[in-house]
Order: structure tokens, then C-alpha cells, then sequence
């Protein structure tokens, strides 16, 4: 078993047997980590840690630590990674807070150096997290995402699949799927990049983009934008999970620019 003698691997943590763990890599158990799984030196796997199959922990990653919560009072409470994820140097994924309840990180996610995860939050698929971004407690990030580098996420907000945040956005409000995000929880169109390397086609790109602009090329009352698009635009399922999503907001939804003539978005 490829385990550096200078690991401290707790007894009642349970290793693949091709688990690799590098020097001075700590984990804390009860924990499982899955076959494949790579521990890159000083790194530290926290208790209640459920890591799955040929994952790559970067070094001086912190995994499955106490939530930085006042309300923890010790409670068991769980992280649960995935498979083929790539967890890059010093990132942060703290485990639940509330007795029972867990932070979860699904499959194929790339999360780069210095990007963290706090208590209770998920992120799906296929997300990427860019340096320094920071995703706050229960925050939920749907399939393909992609955070920019230090963008910041407050707690609580939900981000649709497929959004774009551009580098050092910020938001408080739920994020609309398919669309590109900048400034403090602004839509500034639709995300064509990401649509079409995720294999959308024209017929589904072009009621989706006739819904954004609808919804967020002008700020009005966004109620009434729903109808509008409800009334004005074929309902693909695309166009369904759009508006199923901004239906479903308890925290708000962004809005679009102040300035509709403004050159830097695309609707």
C-alpha cells in the first residue's frame, strides 16, 4: 500500500487498498476513502469523512474540518466527496453543522487552490471553482458551474447550472440557470460559451436567450417578465427549468444591468 510512513492515518479510517497517501498527510477517522484516491503531502482528512473513488487531494488540503459556525457545538455531521474530483492545493471543505447533516461535493468537480466550501453547502457536477472562490454555508451550486476566481457566494443562495460568474462577482440572490454573472448578483446575458460546449443546439439556445432578454435585458417586475416569457416564448424544458427556478427563489433573484445599452453582456 502506497502510505508515506510520515501519515498519521487514524485506526478506525478505512483505506482501498490502492489509496495513496503522501507525507505527513493526517486523517482523522471514522472515515472511508475509495479506491484510486490520491493524498497529496500535508493534507488532512477530517472525521465523518466519506471520500469516493480516484479523487486527487491536493497538498495542504483541509477536508471534512469543524465548521467555522458558532452554532457547532460538536455534533457528528458528515462530508461527503464524490468521484474523480480534483481538489487542488490548500482548498477547505468544512463538514456539516446541525447533528446529522452533511456538506456534499458530487462527481468530475475541479475546485482550485484556495477555494473553499463551507459548512452544509453542495456543488454537483462538473463545477469549477477558480482560485479563491468562496461558496458560504448551505449554498447550492447545480451541475457545471463555473466560479471565476474569487468570487464570493453568501449563504443560502442557490446557483443554477451552467452559470458563468466572472472573476470577483459577488451574490446574495439566486443565480438564474444558463446565464453569465458579473458585479454583485448581475445578469449580463446568456452563457453561449458554456451552452455550446455543453452541446446545446441552435433550437434549444434560441427560446433560451429570447427568455433571458425578456427576463433581464430591461429591469422591471420580474412576476410579470415570467409571464411575459410564458406567454411570448416557446416553453422548451430549458425554458421550463429556467422559469421553474426563479419561481422556486426564496432569497430573490438577480436582475439584470441598470443601464440596458450596456456593450459589456449579451442579450
Amino acid at each position: 500500500m502506497p502510505i508515506d510512513p510520515s501519515a498519521k492515518i487514524a485506526a478506525n479510517v478505512e483505506l482501498a487498498p490502492d489509496v495513496a497517501v503522501g507525507p505527513g498527510v493526517i486523517i482523522d477517522g471514522p472515515s472511508r476513502i475509495g479506491a484510486g484516491t490520491r493524498i497529496l503531502a500535508h493534507a488532512y482528512i477530517g472525521p465523518y469523512t466519506t471520500i469516493g473513488q480516484n479523487n486527487v487531494v491536493g497538498f495542504g488540503a483541509v477536508i471534512g474540518h469543524e465548521p467555522q459556525d458558532y452554532a457547532f457545538t460538536g455534533e457528528e455531521s458528515y462530508t461527503v466527496i464524490g468521484d474523480h474530483n480534483l481538489i487542488r492545493e490548500y482548498v477547505t471543505i468544512h463538514r456539516g453543522t446541525k447533528p446529522g447533516s452533511a456538506t456534499r461535493l458530487g462527481n468530475h468537480n475541479f475546485l482550485m487552490a484556495l477555494s473553499h466550501m463551507a459548512h452544509n453547502s453542495s456543488l454537483g457536477n462538473h463545477v469549477i471553482l477558480v482560485n479563491g472562490a468562496l461558496v458560504g454555508g448551505y449554498v447550492e451550486v447545480a451541475d457545471r458551474a463555473f466560479i471565476s476566481a474569487n468570487c464570493l457566494l453568501h449563504q443560502f443562495i442557490r446557483v443554477g447550472t451552467l452559470v458563468m460568474m466572472r472573476g470577483g462577482a459577488r451574490a446574495s440572490r439566486d443565480l438564474p440557470p444558463y446565464c453569465n454573472i458579473d458585479d454583485t448578483h448581475t445578469v449580463k446575458g446568456l452563457n453561449l460559451v458554456g451552452l455550446r460546449r455543453a452541446g446545446f443546439s441552435r433550437e434549444q439556445i434560441g427560446p433560451l436567450r429570447q427568455a433571458v432578454r425578456l427576463l433581464f435585458g430591461t429591469r422591471m417586475n420580474l412576476k410579470l417578465a415570467v409571464e411575459r416569457v410564458e406567454a411570448e416564448v416557446d416553453l422548451t424544458p430549458e425554458v421550463a427549468h429556467l422559469l421553474e427556478f426563479i419561481k422556486a427563489s426564496k432569497r430573490g433573484v438577480a436582475f439584470g444591468p441598470k443601464n440596458s445599452h450596456d456593450q459589456d453582456q449579451d442579450f
